[in-house]
């Protein structure tokens, strides 16, 4: 088991990928951050609270086409570049991510080429954790949503922490999986490299 010490100066982001309030992912993810030890830093953003443009790929119309994000699209910058602990909570939509948190990984590409902000190296050494709800009972349902993520993060030199998956469709239904709550409980705190996730 991890230790409290472990956790010292770490900020844990949940970003909240449903276009439902309070669904089965979410309470998943809160079931997994209230096992946090207490004192270690959560910020929570609700990607639909939080609306930001289409992504438009410029990336071929020459330097320094990205300018400064500003708004919504800074807020969310800025609370990613601040977390240790990037929490991706998204329920499965279409077997894979849910529109909102697409769109926030497509910005990734326009931040990568704002001058000045150095958002891949930035992003380097930060750990990338995926908490997703799925009305299948087969889990290898969720692996496209997995794999982009585990990808992202390689690309990006983050770590991956690791996938907690629930089995609930209509609301609430989570709280049926007694398997996913127990992993829950224990998915931020077990020694990673002794789990297979």
């Amino acid at each position: 088991m991890t230790t409290t010490h472990q956790f010292s100066g770490r900020t844990f982001l949940f970003l909240l990928a449903s276009s439902r309030l309070d669904g089965n992912t979410e309470t998943l993810a809160r079931e997994a951050a209230a096992a946090l030890p207490d004192g270690v830093e959560q910020e929570w953003l609700r990607l639909k609270d939080l609306p930001v443009p289409a992504f438009e790929d410029r990336r071929h119309d020459g330097p320094g086409i990205y300018p400064e994000p500003v708004g919504n699209s800074r807020v969310l910058l800025d609370a990613t570049l601040s977390a240790t602990d990037l929490v991706v909570a998204s329920p499965l939509y279409w077997y894979s991510l849910s529109a909102s948190a697409q769109l926030y990984l497509d910005h990734w590409s326009g931040w990568m080429r704002v001058p000045g902000l150095d958002f891949k190296p930035r992003m380097g050494g930060k750990t990338m954790w995926s908490i997703t709800a799925l009305s299948s009972e087969d889990r290898s349902m969720a692996d496209p949503l997995i794999g982009t993520l585990r990808n992202c993060a390689a690309y990006m030199g983050m770590q991956w922490g690791g996938s907690l998956l629930g089995l609930g469709n209509a609301p609430g239904t989570v709280r049926d999986d007694a398997e996913a709550l127990r992993a829950a409980g224990e998915f931020f705190v077990t020694d990673r490299a002794s789990v297979t996730v």
